[in-house]
């Protein structure tokens, strides 16, 4: 087949392309705001399955390792990863409370990390922005754990939410380049 025919030809049809992807986007993002224990149930579900594929895939490298010790090592992540991915495939709803409480310790961490880094540079021009991500991370993840388990209605599938529709936004109002980039 020929190769040109796979391309898009004009200008418009790249933007329709990208126009589709964006209002698909936003709609994803409203359902999941709109119904946010169902997304964090479904990227529970998701987790859950890279898990078991991660699983299998350390079992299958285990069989490869060359040292006693690479193949006990290998063997444990399987295991874990196994275990940790079947559970939240079968146990959804309480993998979903798990993963709000690892977003909010991680959300935490994050925000000291960045008052850190603020008080490290807080001479340097706009070191500012720091201090602002570093707050309102820690704000956030503190926030989450306050209220967690409950927040686990609700956080996980509105943060996803929010960034499926910044995301369909982005690409319906952005004209990229993305050859200027470097990505093609």
């Amino acid at each position: 087949m020929d190769e040109t025919r796979l391309r898009p030809t004009s200008r418009a049809e790249k933007n329709s392309g990208r126009t589709i992807v964006g209002v698909l986007l936003i709609i994803a993002g409203l359902l999941a705001i709109l119904l946010p224990f169902i997304a964090g149930i479904a990227v529970t579900a998701v987790i859950g399955w890279l898990l078991l594929v991660a699983g299998v895939v350390h079992l299958l490298y285990c069989w490869h390792s060359r040292s006693t010790g690479a193949v006990i090592w290998q063997l444990t992540i399987a295991v874990l990863y196994l275990f940790v991915g079947f559970y939240m495939i079968f146990h959804p709803a309480r993998g979903l409370v798990t993963l709000t409480l690892l977003l909010a310790s991680y959300f935490a961490i994050e925000g000291v990390v960045e008052l850190v880094l603020y008080f490290r540079l807080r001479r340097s021009h706009r070191a500012g922005w720091f201090l602002w991500d570093g707050l309102i991370t820690l704000l956030l993840g503190i926030l989450i754990w306050a209220h967690w388990p409950f927040s686990s209605v609700w956080v996980l599938g509105t943060l996803i939410g929010i960034s499926l529709l910044i995301s369909g936004f982005a690409r319906l109002f952005s004209r990229p380049t993305f050859a200027a980039a470097g990505l093609v």
